[in-house]
């Protein structure tokens, strides 16, 4: 990580203590509401009631007009403590004997000369000055003491909750850029947020040189909103960031996406698909345009990936929904962090309908897509709609055998009504029975189920009459009752041909008994 700081030394000399601002690290117990162990800081919090503003009962904060955003964390910018690594320069005035630059050591002591070893953990360069001058001047008269910061520790900081990468992070801070990392800083190293992070309520636990812990609310949403950047607070050693879990909303998910801190749109997820698809299982999905050019061939991605990965980019790669898919209640469920699930539903045809492009959900690694079946058969104006959708396949495959012009197997779109399928082949030839077909289907249990199928071309769509094709179905044409008898003369008679063949008999003769 990078960082991009203004000056690389900061140096105090000792004064008088002065009554620190609202959230400062300070000798003085007068203002140390944010040092208390398990105290929570609340940015704007005014040590005293102010005469003439209202305040939130038992919380201190000050009510704010309805519609406006909460104060901006400023008071949470506490002044940089000292710790193991960190390298200072100590001054002190007329006595260069004892002067020079010392490196911070594990426990966060000093070892000087003339006082020996000296704790600063924990303190603030000012705080620290004020150590070394009482440590002197048991020695000294009146010592004159310069502390400054010449390099600064490499930050330690956790991470936890909603993010992809979850863990322990070691910020390096260089000689000529000591500004400290912001909290999306560390968010994008640990690889963004996930799709359910609550932005509003993420937490800074600080720990405290008493033992004790601050805790500073940080609500990045407000960042997002306003662009400020007091929202965006500065880290320290020992930090540790906990971003909880909310609901999924799928009306603030596109914004969250698009975030300097989210999930980068250009890595690929390991989901899976399950339910009414034609290829349901796992598969590892990319963002961009996709198409699912036949049923069961699972779609493949085309052009610069620009997207992040979607549900319906999901279908595509499962080989397209199924004539009897319920669009209208299709899951998604979602691991936590905390190891539980949750699950919500999106509407993929309120996407069709009204083109609300929110239900099309983003998704993260570890997804799952659950597409239930309608209960009952789809209305003709319904299937048609389904069928032209991008995440229907292109086309399905059904044989057609027997008296048509061109048996074999035929390429028609999704929930093609039977008498197209014929007409696709070619039509009846003049041996057909024109009036019944027979739909042959393999069951998703297994079994194989026939029945015969009236056929009538100027019939719509009907369960009943003329069924909706599904991928692989078998229609089977029949010759008719004329057809067959003379088929069976015809078999009847064909051993003779070459009997007649060897008296010399004209072939035509046979066709007396025709």
């Amino acid at each position: 990580m990078v960082l991009t700081p203004a000056t690389s030394v900061m140096a105090f000399t000792v004064p008088a203590p002065a009554s620190p601002a609202l959230g400062t690290s300070s000798s003085t117990p007068a203002s140390s509401v944010a040092q208390t162990p398990q105290t929570q800081l609340v940015p704007g919090v005014p040590t005293q009631p102010i005469p003439g503003i209202q305040y939130q009962p038992g919380t201190g904060l000050p009510t704010a007009p309805s519609g406006s955003p909460p104060p901006a964390p400023a008071a949470v910018e506490t002044p940089y403590t000292l710790g193991a690594g960190d390298r200072i320069r100590i001054d002190l005035f007329q006595a260069p004997q004892y002067s020079g630059e010392h490196d911070l050591q594990i426990d966060g002591s000093l070892n000087l000369p003339l006082v020996g070893p000296i704790s600063v953990r924990g303190q603030t360069v000012e705080e620290a000055t004020a150590t070394l001058t009482r440590a002197y001047s048991q020695y000294l008269r009146r010592p004159n003491v310069t502390i400054s910061l010449i390099r600064r520790r490499p930050l330690q900081i956790g991470i936890a909750g909603e993010v992809n990468r979850p863990g322990t992070y070691t910020i390096p801070i260089a000689a000529d850029n000591p500004q400290l990392p912001r909290v999306t800083q560390l968010l994008e190293a640990a690889g963004g947020i996930t799709q359910i992070a609550d932005l509003r309520q993420v937490q800074i636990r600080r720990p405290q040189p008493n033992g004790g812990e601050q805790v500073i609310n940080v609500d990045l949403w407000q960042l997002v909103q306003t662009g400020n950047l007091a929202y965006d607070v500065s880290l320290r050693d020992g930090d540790t960031i906990v971003v909880p879990e909310t609901e999924v909303n799928l009306a603030e998910a596109p914004l969250l996406n698009t975030t300097s801190f989210s999930a980068d749109s250009n890595q690929p997820v390991n989901i899976a698909v399950v339910g009414e698809v034609y290829r349901p299982g796992t598969y590892t999905v990319t963002g961009g345009v996709t198409r699912t050019p036949e049923a069961g061939v699972a779609g493949q991605a085309s052009g610069a990936v620009t997207t992040p990965p979607t549900v319906t980019r999901a279908i595509q790669v499962a080989g397209g929904i199924k004539p009897l898919a319920d669009i209208r209640r299709v899951q998604v469920r979602r691991l936590t962090r905390s190891a539980g699930e949750q699950v919500f539903e999106v509407d993929l045809w309120a996407l069709l309908q009204q083109g609300d492009a929110r239900q099309d959900a983003i998704l993260q690694p570890g997804d799952t897509i659950v597409i239930p079946a309608v209960p009952d058969d789809i209305d003709a104006a319904t299937a048609t709609q389904l069928a032209a959708a991008s995440f229907s396949p292109d086309k399905i495959q059904v044989n057609v055998v027997g008296e048509v012009t061109r048996p074999g197997t035929v390429e028609v779109a999704p929930n093609t009504p039977l008498n197209q399928a014929i007409l696709a082949a070619g039509g009846f030839n003049e041996r057909a029975r024109e009036s019944r077909v027979q739909l042959v289907r393999l069951n998703p249990d297994g079994t194989v189920s026939r029945q015969e199928i009236p056929v009538d071309f100027s019939q719509g769509i009907d369960a009943a009459n003329n069924p909706t094709l599904r991928n692989n179905d078998i229609v089977i044409v029949s010759p008719s009752d004329l057809a067959n008898v003379s088929d069976t003369i015809g078999s009847i008679l064909s051993p003779l041909q070459g009997i007649f063949s060897i008296l010399g008999l004209p072939f035509q003769f046979l066709r007396i008994f025709r």
